[in-house]
């Protein structure tokens, strides 16, 4: 009789020696919030007791600065990444920045959250859809409804020159034969003003000030359940969403911890942690947070990395034409 073993088995055999195995100092750079990295790297630290992580936290511009600026010395610092999109990952990829790691278990994703060649790998989905005031008198199911008399004048929308995920959202859009740049110029002739991030979008919208517009799920998702006076759609057409990758660089000293990070981060134990943390998880097994549909739920619209970074600097000044940013 031929024994087999377990896909289960063999990766708690596998979890339990790389836990005893893995040791030495390993350096994350993150954008996460920072409770979230401080919760990220305890929980992974408890896995493996015998690393100590040093984590340095901006935001991913800031963080990508910093970065360039070692790159520049010839002495990058990092292990590995932990940022906010895949656009900048395809940036580094290209760069020859990022090392493969394609034994990665990705088994259980869609195969569009992850590089091909495993640089990097989608941590969760933070999405962008709309958001509107309660008080409304439309209640919004399509992007092109923002387009209609009851919104106009009553748009506020976070700035691709200044959030990250607005680039993205912007780049979904424009790529998408049903609404284009012809929906951003729509925008603009609705009297939208673009300007800051998701944050002051919707205290804007919360407060009244405006009716109608973009932001990043999980702060409406996470006031409404709080009695906030807003509802978040995801519109018919989908959503974009950044994707939070984690990446190990090229010049990684301590490659196993690492690898060791990506694991945890990706194994059903990290994504029920994002989860915990209030984001959705990018692996559809996991149950998401109170507030959110199931992932299989969620249409996302197609998105090509390597094209936005491509199109990076030509799609924003054409969004600084139109809306004279």
């Amino acid at each position: 009789m031929r024994f087999v073993l377990s896909a289960v088995t063999a990766a708690l055999l596998s979890s339990t020696a790389m836990a005893e195995d893995i040791s030495g100092k390993l350096v994350l750079y993150t954008s996460q919030p920072n409770a979230d990295a401080q919760q990220t790297v305890d929980a992974f630290q408890a896995r493996h007791p015998g690393v100590e992580v040093e984590w340095i936290r901006d935001g991913t511009t800031k963080i990508m600065a910093k970065l360039r600026a070692e790159f520049e010395a010839g002495a990058p610092q990092p292990d590995v990444l932990l940022i906010a999109d895949m656009v900048t990952m395809e940036g580094l990829e290209a760069e020859g920045r990022l090392m493969a790691y394609p034994e990665a278990d990705v088994s259980a994703y869609d195969a569009a959250l992850m590089d091909d060649e495993g640089h990097y790998f989608s941590t969760k989905l933070i999405t962008t859809g709309i958001i509107y005031n309660t008080g409304a008198q439309m209640v919004p199911t399509s992007y092109k409804d923002l387009l209609k008399e009851e919104a106009k004048d009553k748009l506020a929308m976070p700035s691709p020159l200044t959030s990250g995920a607005a680039t993205i959202h912007m780049a979904a859009i424009t790529a998408n034969e049903d609404l284009g740049w012809e929906f951003y110029q729509g925008l603009a002739d609705q009297g939208a003003n673009p300007k800051g991030g998701n944050g002051g979008t919707y205290k804007a919208i919360a407060g009244g000030e405006k009716l109608y517009g973009f932001v990043v799920d999980f702060l409406p998702i996470r006031e409404m359940a709080k009695g906030a006076p807003v509802a978040f759609v995801f519109p018919e057409e989908g959503v974009s969403a950044v994707t939070e990758p984690v990446a190990i660089l090229s010049t990684a000293q301590n490659p196993d911890a690492a690898k060791a990070f990506v694991d945890f981060l990706i194994s059903e134990e990290g994504q029920q942690l994002a989860s915990d943390m209030g984001y959705l998880p990018a692996h559809p097994g996991i149950t998401p947070p109170e507030g959110f549909p199931a992932l299989t739920d969620i249409e996302l619209l197609d998105f090509d990395p390597a094209k936005a970074l491509e199109d990076d600097q030509a799609n924003k000044m054409r969004f600084s034409e139109i809306f004279g940013g």
